[in-house]
């Protein structure tokens, strides 16, 4: 997946839900939908839990530095 902001990926897979919950006539529209939907979701997901590890290990480089003192 191209490089694209977290934000700007949340608002697209949002969109896709939306469009996939109005209803959509054509199947191959649905798959293909359905498989940007999926990416993006990766892509969100992997995104989060990157930040999750960056702040988990700030927190307990912080932590250390308090018991330091």
């Amino acid at each position: 997946m191209k490089k694209i902001k977290f934000e700007k990926a949340l608002e697209r897979l949002e969109e896709i839900v939306e469009i996939l919950e109005d209803g959509v006539d054509e199947l191959d529209k649905i798959v293909d939908l359905f498989e940007e939907g999926s990416e993006l979701s990766k892509y969100c997901n992997a995104k989060l839990e990157t930040v999750e590890n960056k702040i988990e290990t700030i927190s307990e480089k912080l932590q250390k530095e308090e018991t330091k003192k």
